[in-house]
């Protein structure tokens, strides 16, 4: 199994990015998709999440209304569009695929987003 995000970087305050997260060796549409974001060594909180068939999303209150997460299942592919970026959303984001009957889940290499001017 592997979870592969890309397109993090820096940004300026008030930028956009949109990082993306390539999964393969599971039955992606069976997996619940999050993101999560860890500064330092801080716990790891959840930005947000997108059901199975992408019609139900949920957010952490600090990103609704900025952060868009949306899923391709033909693509295996999961996405975070993160707009109106401020300096304190700078960390490393990590998505995370999670078979919500077995609970297996499996996690990526994480993808720094710096958000500074």
């Amino acid at each position: 199994v592997q979870l592969v995000e890309s397109g993090g970087g820096l940004v300026q305050p008030g930028g956009s990015l949109r990082l993306s997260c390539a999964v393969s060796g599971l039955t992606f549409s069976r997996f619940v998709m999050s993101w999560h974001r860890q500064v330092g060594g801080k716990e790891r909180e959840l930005v947000g999440s997108i059901s199975i068939v992408g019609g139900g999303t949920n957010y952490a209150a600090s990103v609704k209304g900025r952060f868009t997460i949306s899923r391709d299942n033909a693509k295996n592919t999961v996405y975070l569009q993160m707009n109106s970026l401020k300096p304190e959303d700078t960390a490393v984001y990590y998505c995370k695929a999670l078979q919500p009957v077995s609970n297996y889940e499996f996690w990526g290499q994480g993808t720094q987003v710096t958000v500074s001017s």
